[in-house]
């Protein structure tokens, strides 16, 4: 991509971005994902109702009358986008691709961190570690992202959202709220470093895909090529018994990995390229709170 087309789709990521985070997300972010961590704050005199168990036993003895601890929500967090830039998601058939959809997707999510005076990272992965980009604040930060999310180029074709979030669990010492955008078109099984995660950290997934992985068009016979091995292969379309067998194929792989998110307890939407993206951020942060 030439220096100045780069600066400018820059630029138009930017704006857009930072008007859904200022005008829709403002709220909406800081409830979802507020600080799950607790500091102390002062102590005061034990009222009706209070939580027993916050009671400060030394205090309590000094005075001859309960005292509590108070405790304030520590508000600065870690936000960690682990994006897939696996071949899968140069793809998109009705009004963008995949990784469009994914880079909007995350620069909409670090402006929001931002404007939440938390730290934003990025984990590029496709079945390696393409970049990692340690957790900072501020805007030219942000623009360093959001560029790499535009103009990165991945050495490897595949998938390995296992690998991904491992690297994930063993590189971040401290607690985080991480966002796996991906198709999750992988054919390993990613739920038990998932759960591991999850305890560890505050995990979402977000899958982006598009209409026609879903269902085939019935427009005779096509030459298929799968993006990740380069495999090339005609199939005929206008069959029937085909394209519901394809279907069926997408259903059972969705119903497994919604059950991989479900048993892992972690939150996820999935969002299709013909879709309103920012509709679907806003009903799983409302999920959320």
């Amino acid at each position: 991509m030439e220096a100045n087309e780069l600066i400018e789709r820059v630029r138009r990521i930017e704006i857009k971005a930072r008007g859904l985070s200022s005008n829709l997300f403002a709220g909406q972010y800081h409830s979802a994902f507020k600080g799950r961590g607790m500091a102390f704050s002062e102590v005061r005199e034990y009222q009706y109702g209070d939580d027993v168990r916050d009671i400060d036993w030394n205090v309590t003895a000094r005075m001859s009358k309960p005292y509590i601890k108070v405790f304030e929500e520590e508000r600065e967090m870690t936000v960690m986008l682990l994006v897939d830039v696996s071949s899968s998601l140069d793809f998109g058939t009705v009004k963008q691709m995949k990784k469009e959809m994914e880079t909007e997707i995350a620069a909409t999510l670090a402006f929001s961190a931002i404007q939440n005076n938390d730290k934003i990272g990025v984990i590029f992965f496709s079945d390696r570690i393409e970049k990692f980009i340690p957790p900072k604040k501020g805007k030219k930060h942000i623009l360093y992202i959001i560029r790499e999310l535009l103009d990165f180029k991945p050495e490897s074709r595949r998938t390995d959202v296992k690998m991904a979030i491992e690297y994930l669990t063993n590189v971040l010492k401290k607690r985080c709220t991480a966002f796996i955008l991906s198709d999750f078109i992988d054919k390993g099984d990613f739920s038990n470093a998932l759960t591991i995660a999850n305890r560890k950290h505050d995990v979402v997934a977000i899958q982006v895909y598009d209409r026609r992985v879903a269902d085939l068009p019935d427009v005779g016979l096509m030459k298929v090529r799968d993006a990740e091995t380069g495999h090339e292969q005609y199939i005929d379309t206008s069959s029937k018994a085909l394209r519901r067998a394809h279907h069926e194929w997408w259903e059972e792989r969705q119903e497994k990995m919604n059950a991989a998110f479900t048993r892992s307890r972690v939150d996820s939407v999935s969002i299709r390229t013909d879709e309103d993206y920012v509709k679907a951020l806003l009903n799983l942060f409302a999920k959320r709170n």
